[in-house]
């Protein structure tokens, strides 16, 4: 099979991933260069900076899990059965077309199950230190950054120059600074979006190719929202309770969880996972001497639980809530995630020393549980 060609399933797939094959596979037939990115911590800027354009590839559905535990574990992480079930299973366009996967050593589900994907795909796994806090992290991780540099200029016959990564960095801060515009339209009281709009806004971002496009659209959602706003366009009624909405990524629980929040009296006012304010807020040093290092120093400053210790996201958390005016808390954290579930335990803790009410929803991908949900979320707005 040609690596322009597509599936042998392809009849098969409804119209909407149709038009994702096809979107992709004109993509390729231009010419264009495809990596699939399954993490925060994958310094973009170096993949711009070669011409190679990036795309999401994190599984957000339950349609492929079955497929992925044909292999996988069944009590493992709904994210790392998705993404892998829709590799395994030809049923997303943007991992079939993809040139190269990256990767990364967070969680440990994750950087065995990249052992599997790669017999399917050529997987990168970038190797995360384990703490921020060691003198020599920032070197061992400038290491890695060095190493991935050179598999992309080496991958794609390309070199990554410094005025590259430059400008890279430049486009990144603004596609940055774009998303904390969005998300503090949430200031407002009522605010100027639903969350879950500022949701799904996020989720077809990572599904586009070019990042000056993907910085033009978030633009423009901004412009358009803040012009409604101002001539008195209200989406959100001024009687909603504000939810921080916290914990592991949320691209697949955005109906489960986030529409749920919202159809039952409340409105997510800021999101605080790892495509949210708190990564967003961290920029590269556009000036530094060494933009290489300053592109590894950003990267390796984001907050995630597989960090030990991770108080940053615990301080960025108690912040938000003072800015967003939260009425309460709710996090989020996908089965099997051992890492969001036992520090779970502190953000509670945190969130409830702020006399701030705090809930955890446990939960996965299926809808066994959608009811349960249902009943608690209300529940607790309705306390609020």
């Amino acid at each position: 099979m040609g690596c322009n060609e597509l599936p042998k399933t392809f009849d098969e797939f409804v119209e909407t991933r149709k038009q994702g094959f096809m979107k992709a596979k004109e993509f390729k037939d231009r010419g264009g260069k495809l990596a699939g990115c399954l993490c925060s911590y994958t310094p973009q800027e170096l993949l711009d900076a070669a011409g190679v354009a990036t795309v999401g590839l994190c599984g957000t559905s339950n349609e492929t899990i079955p497929d992925a535990e044909r292999i996988l574990p069944k009590n493992l992480c709904p994210l790392i059965k998705s993404t892998y079930g829709f590799a395994c299973s030809d049923k997303c366009p943007y991992t079939y077309f993809s040139d190269i996967i990256i990767g990364e050593t967070t969680c440990d589900g994750k950087k065995k199950m990249y052992e599997l994907l790669n017999e399917i795909k050529e997987t990168y796994v970038l190797h995360l230190p384990q703490s921020q806090e060691r003198e020599y992290a920032k070197d061992i991780w400038y290491e890695e950054i060095k190493l991935f540099k050179e598999k992309l200029e080496q991958k794609f016959g390309v070199e990554i120059t410094e005025e590259n990564l430059r400008r890279a960095a430049h486009t990144r801060n603004q596609l940055r600074r774009a998303h904390l515009e969005m998300y503090r339209l949430q200031e407002n009281t009522p605010p100027a979006m639903k969350g879950t709009e500022m949701m799904i806004a996020l989720q077809q971002g990572t599904f586009t190719f070019d990042v000056n496009e993907q910085l033009e659209n978030v633009r423009a959602r901004v412009a358009a929202a803040k012009e409604a706003y101002a001539a008195g366009t209200h989406p959100v009624p001024a009687s909603a309770r504000r939810i921080l909405l916290t914990g592991c990524p949320t691209g697949g629980v955005i109906q489960k969880v986030g529409a749920v929040v919202e159809n039952s009296g409340g409105v997510i006012v800021c999101l605080d996972d790892c495509s949210g304010e708190r990564t967003n807020m961290i920029l590269v040093d556009e000036e530094a001497g060494d933009i290489l290092r300053a592109i590894s120093d950003r990267y390796l400053a984001i907050n995630c639980s597989v960090m030990t210790a991770n108080a940053g996201r615990l301080d960025n958390t108690r912040e938000m809530i003072c800015k967003y005016k939260v009425d309460g808390v709710i996090e989020v954290v996908l089965q099997a995630c051992h890492t969001f579930n036992v520090e779970a335990f502190q953000m509670g803790r945190m969130v409830e020393a702020l006399g701030v009410p705090y809930m955890k929803l446990e939960t996965d991908y299926s809808t066994a549980d959608c009811g349960q949900i249902e009943t608690r979320v209300a529940a607790f707005i309705e306390m609020l």
